[in-house]
């Protein structure tokens, strides 16, 4: 299938490791120009080696923390310098710790929010412009199957991340009319550095394949290929969408 991406330019943030590098690799190799971004120069580096061998294209890579107003607008700038014009853009945030309610102190909250919510609305207010001015574009937010049914030791990602959903569904009634498509990707259990930090400080994560009626943990391709789908020109009648892969884990119907 001829997705209709060959040359659109990609924006995958959070994209030095995990999903938002299996996403970053899966765009790369449908022939999109790719930018990927990271907060260390040597992770970020690494991944940009690894995805141009396996994709055989040209990646650029931006380093910078997004949850940093002067950074991310750096990050932002740079990008519009390398390229006229972003055409995808994937928001994606590493994931706060894990802990109970009284865990956490204030700071914790105001981090998680910079982190989980402030970095999306940044990005967007940065790149939407030239989707507008070109009447194109994908905005795709990587959250978390937590959005949909809370996750338990997880209060951090299970009510900060909420918020991104509230304002990617509004966003796309917004920019319906300029042909920008806008949508929400829920990420189960899946194979990445993450899941082993999460498996690690709390040994009760390591039951979780049984809760996933497939019966194993997802691997971060399956992921990639809905983003990919998303961004593609194939699902340019799809917005306003959450869409789980998370292997059915999530109980509810809707």
């Amino acid at each position: 299938m001829d997705l209709g991406i060959k040359n659109k330019v990609a924006f995958v943030a959070a994209s030095s490791q995990g999903l938002g590098k299996s996403v970053a690799l899966e765009l790369a190799q449908e022939g999109a120009r790719i930018i990927i971004n990271g907060r260390k120069k040597d992770t970020l580096h690494h991944a940009k080696k690894q995805i141009e061998d396996q994709a055989k294209s040209e990646v650029v890579a931006i380093v910078g923390d997004l949850s940093k107003q002067d950074e991310r607008e750096r990050v932002i700038q740079t990008a519009l310098n390398t390229f006229s014009n972003i055409d995808i853009l994937v928001t994606n945030t590493g994931g706060p710790p894990a802990g109970k309610f009284e865990t956490f102190k204030q700071q914790d909250w105001d981090n998680a929010y910079q982190n989980l919510l402030a970095s999306v609305v940044g990005l967007v207010n940065g790149f939407l412009p030239s989707m507008k001015k070109q009447q194109w574009g994908r905005i795709i937010s990587i959250t978390s199957m937590a959005v949909k049914q809370p996750v338990n030791n997880l209060i951090l990602s299970n009510s900060v991340r909420a918020s991104v959903v509230g304002l990617i569904k509004t966003l796309s009634n917004e920019l319906a009319p300029f042909n920008i498509t806008v949508n929400n990707v829920m990420p189960g259990y899946t194979e990445t550095e993450r899941l082993s930090e999460l498996i690690k400080n709390d040994p009760s994560f390591a039951n979780a394949k049984g809760e996933v009626p497939m019966g194993r943990f997802g691997k971060p391709e399956e992921f990639a290929a809905t983003v990919a789908f998303l961004a593609s020109e194939r699902a340019s009648y799809i917005t306003g969408q959450s869409i789980a892969i998370d292997g059915g884990w999530i109980k509810a119907l809707f």
